[in-house]
């Protein structure tokens, strides 16, 4: 089974985006923090964007509510090419809590199969509903001449980074049954 070690582990979170508000011109989104969770979200202001008005009645009359869109969390190595292989993960974070580092080992991992047919890997890649994290600290290991595993580093140098990494490991562990071992 895989599981996720680390020296700091931040705990759950989750948060709630609300339909935008507007008010001279400018977007709001209400972010609400979960009783569960240590962030305490910021109201973002953006200016209202004008977009040309497609088919608006139509978009009312069939519209019940917010719209939540998900995306799966997942790692790739080639773009467009998910990893199948869940890894083990190794964190460490500094003892003032300003930076980390998280290490990544998949043994024999799904990119040797399809990388001849894809293309050849061009990073790592962690994506989520929030975005892509990237690297390019990814070493192949080869035994006998043929490859066995991939470690991957990505490393985060502020705390921001460190919650942002830390939200999307929340996501793909509970996606992939990862477990958190303190050692």
């Amino acid at each position: 089974m895989a599981t996720l070690q680390s020296l700091a582990m931040a705990s759950p979170v989750s948060h709630h985006l609300q339909q935008p508000r507007s008010s001279s011109g400018l977007v709001s989104w209400a972010v609400h923090q979960s009783a569960q969770s240590s962030f305490n979200g910021r109201s973002l202001h953006l200016p209202r964007l004008h977009l040309p008005r497609l088919r608006l009645t139509t978009l009312r009359r069939n519209s019940r509510g917010p719209v939540t869109m998900m995306v799966k969390p997942k790692i790739q190595f080639i773009q467009g090419t998910d990893e199948q292989t869940v890894p083990d993960v190794r964190l460490t974070k500094s003892k003032d809590g300003t930076n980390g580092m998280a290490i990544f080992r998949f043994e024999q991992p799904s990119v040797f199969d399809s990388s001849g047919e894809v293309g050849d890997i061009t990073g790592f890649y962690m994506i989520d509903e929030e975005g892509v994290l990237q690297s390019v600290d990814v070493n192949a290991k080869f035994v006998n001449g043929k490859p066995a595993g991939i470690e991957a580093k990505y490393i985060m140098r502020t705390p921001r980074e460190w919650d942002r990494f830390m939200r999307f490991m929340e996501r793909y562990s509970d996606e992939n049954g990862l477990q958190f071992i303190k050692k």
